[in-house]
């Protein structure tokens, strides 16, 4: 799938959560070398996009009708880590948290983008799922 055009996301789910998601990707570019990558959204999103490296996903964006979603999903071992680190997290972050459904693969947590703030949460949270690769 080729890119998504910036007028089409903001048309979609507005100019401030487009901003919210330029924003965290450009945080997580100078993280992360990773590649990016644009999908559809299957039966629920119109689109996905996703930080994937060696076969792993490290997170998605998710956009439909004025929704911005963002989703890491927690392995075993990370869900432990997690718990060590809860109260460095706001109360959005752990009630998301906390309300996600654990599959047999995992705890899929989608966190809806609504408030730019939970940014250095979500990156304590990647950080659990894989340690920044850019000096």
């Amino acid at each position: 799938m080729e890119n998504v055009k910036k007028e089409e996301l903001e048309k979609l789910v507005g100019m401030d959560k487009v901003n919210i998601f330029y924003n965290i990707v450009n945080e997580l570019t100078s993280l992360y070398d990773m590649e990016q990558i644009w999908n559809n959204g299957g039966k629920k999103w119109n689109y996905e996009y996703k930080f994937r490296k060696s076969g792993k996903t490290l997170c998605a964006f998710y956009f439909k009708e004025n929704v911005l979603g963002f989703m890491i999903i927690f392995g075993k071992d990370e869900r432990a880590k997690v718990e060590a680190i809860r109260k460095e997290l706001s109360s959005y972050t752990l009630k998301t948290y906390d309300s996600a459904e654990t599959f047999h693969d995992g705890k899929w947590v989608m966190f809806d983008l609504i408030n730019p703030s939970i940014t250095e949460d979500l990156k304590k949270l990647l950080f659990i799922k894989r340690k920044p690769n850019r000096k």
